[in-house]
């Protein structure tokens, strides 16, 4: 018997899957996550026009081609746009998808972002995964709470950014504001 049990393998492969938020299964579509899927609510996205981006873990050689989001309880009033964006963890945009504009988005739906180039992740390490709704009402995500960032080098896991955001993704996340609301996002 080792520390380890009765375990062979090796442990830090099989524990890997912690970092994506849900361990994949070899029978569906590859993903990346940044939350589990327990303990999630109806969490607020941000102000019309604001962009929300959340902190998602990707590792080396994932291949993002697709932004997923999901409504809460709020659908989208009135949408005028919406997209979705990938940034790396300086905050520079690497890719958007392209604005749905007045497209529908109704209660308790996920809604696919498709990336407008798909980005191929040469750097393990942590990426923002970014979404602005401009509308009426800006639905609700499912998500959780978030706590500030205390220690030294922690980043938000979630932050608002810019203002009268229409249809195109800001080349940088310039001033970001801590989010306590983290919405979930699927990377695909």
């Amino acid at each position: 018997m080792t520390l380890l049990g009765t375990f062979k393998g090796n442990y830090r492969n099989d524990i890997g899957y912690f970092n994506s938020a849900g361990r994949p299964d070899p029978d569906v579509v590859p993903h990346r996550a940044n939350l589990p899927r327990v303990g999630l609510d109806d969490v607020a996205a941000a102000a019309t026009g604001v962009m929300c981006s959340v902190a998602i873990y990707l590792q080396d050689g994932d291949l993002v081609s697709n932004l997923t989001f999901i409504s809460a309880g709020t659908a989208a009033g009135t949408p005028t746009n919406h997209f979705a964006a990938l940034y790396n963890g300086a905050g520079v945009l690497l890719a958007q998808s392209a604005d749905k504009l007045t497209e529908a988005w109704a209660a308790d739906t996920a809604k696919t972002f498709a990336l407008a180039t798909a980005q191929r992740v040469t750097k393990s390490g942590i990426y923002y995964a970014a979404l602005s709704v401009t509308a009426s009402t800006v639905p609700t995500l499912v998500g959780s709470i978030g706590a500030k960032p205390f220690l030294t080098g922690e980043g938000n896991l979630s932050q608002t950014s810019g203002s009268s955001l229409t249809g195109t993704a800001p080349a940088t996340i310039a001033t970001p504001a801590f989010k306590r609301q983290v919405p979930l996002v699927i990377a695909t």
